[in-house]
């Protein structure tokens, strides 16, 4: 990430594992630059403390069974507020690229023409262990390890038990 946020610009922000001392030097700098910053429940909430006093805090995401901000409006506030010549920052927990649904937000402003930066956040397949005192190599242990997650498909799809083949069951599609 440059030093400096340049006006009209969206930074995807990953937040770390929860820890608000556990986000990378980018992130907290992008977030102290942002004229506004855009988070959900899962973000670092005591990040936000570190922002400009004047810059604006916009709540977003999923409770469960609970408050609802659908994706296309995420994705609309991010382009509005880029569009309006603002600073923003997309604050999320974990990593925004590991079911955080940053893929999505990344591709809405590039196909909207509003520049996208990316500041990964420290994922927590590697930061829970080392918080718990467990590597996840050791030179006399482990020479490697192999992240596993299981597989998602598109709303509505889901994957035929017979013979590996995907076959469309279509279920009620969730606004968020």
């Amino acid at each position: 990430m440059k030093h400096h946020l340049t006006p009209g610009t969206v930074v995807l922000v990953g937040g770390g594992p929860g820890d608000p001392d556990l986000i990378t030097v980018a992130g907290l700098r992008a977030v102290q630059q942002a004229d506004v910053v855009v988070y959900d429940r899962l973000a670092p909430l005591a990040v936000l403390d570190e922002m400009r006093p004047d810059a604006e805090r916009i709540a977003v995401g999923k409770i469960p069974r609970g408050a609802c901000t659908p994706q296309d409006r995420i994705n609309e506030i991010l382009i509005d507020q880029a569009r309006a010549g603002r600073r923003v920052v997309r604050l999320k927990g974990g990593d925004n690229f590991v079911f955080g649904r940053g893929g999505e937000e990344s591709q809405a402003c590039a196909l909207a023409g509003v520049p996208v930066e990316v500041v990964p956040g420290v994922t927590s397949a590697v930061a829970v262990p080392a918080l718990a005192g467990v590597p996840v190599t050791h030179r006399s242990l482990s020479q490697g390890f192999t992240r596993w997650c299981p597989g998602t498909f598109p709303p509505g799809i889901r994957a035929a038990r017979s013979r590996g083949r995907r076959s469309p069951e279509r279920r009620p599609r969730s606004s968020c």
